[in-house]
């Protein structure tokens, strides 16, 4: 601040002066006033200089530190996003893949029904639902479970039965398949009701 100060005393002494002399009362009032602004303005920087030495970098460092914990927050939120975008994507690229196959496996379903798989036939019916399985293909229905509408699609109700308290799946006309928790097709049911 001294240094800007005597910059512009040079400055002022170079210029003509337009103001009065300084040998007058005016003069003499008008670089008194300059002083004074002068001295306040280095009270200032004073006064925050020394403030604290210590609580200047402190502060800094604590701003710093915000910054950073905001950063990471947002960086931690991402990469969930991220993971959990990319669990969906497999997921719904599995479930893309397997949705075909399982007409294929009804097939295979009902060649067993007709008789024991033999030869080439059954490595290949035995190689496929490994591989399902494996991608996590499952498959479910069952005579004699509660019918859920979210599980099973009722083709047909055959009427009541004695032995059950709750509308019950009697027969599987084709089995239901999931991939984890999505139902990938429901099971296609025939139902019967309590007395």
């Amino acid at each position: 601040m001294t240094e800007e100060r005597e910059h512009q005393v040079t400055e002022d002494a170079a210029q003509p002066s337009t103001e009065p002399d300084a040998g007058s009362v005016d003069g003499a009032e008008a670089a008194d006033s300059r002083d004074d602004v002068a001295e306040a303005a280095e009270n200032v920087d004073t006064e925050l200089v020394d403030e604290d030495p210590q609580a200047q970098p402190q502060r800094r460092i604590d701003e710093l530190t915000g910054d950073l914990q905001r950063l990471q927050a947002e960086y931690l939120n991402y990469k969930r996003r991220v993971d959990r975008d990319r669990e969906l994507v497999k997921e719904n690229a599995t479930y893309s893949a397997l949705a075909p196959i399982v007409d294929v496996l009804d097939n295979i379903d009902r060649a067993r029904e007709h008789g024991p798989l033999e030869g080439g036939f059954k490595a290949v019916a035995d190689q496929l639902e490994r591989v399902v399985s494996g991608l996590g293909l499952t498959k479910f229905g069952e005579p004699g479970e509660v019918f859920d509408p979210t599980l099973h699609e009722a083709l047909s109700h055959l009427g009541t039965d004695a032995d059950v308290t709750e509308t019950t799946v009697k027969v599987i006309a084709k089995s239901g398949y999931r991939i984890g928790e999505r139902v990938v097709r429901a099971a296609q049911v025939l139902v019967v009701d309590p007395e």
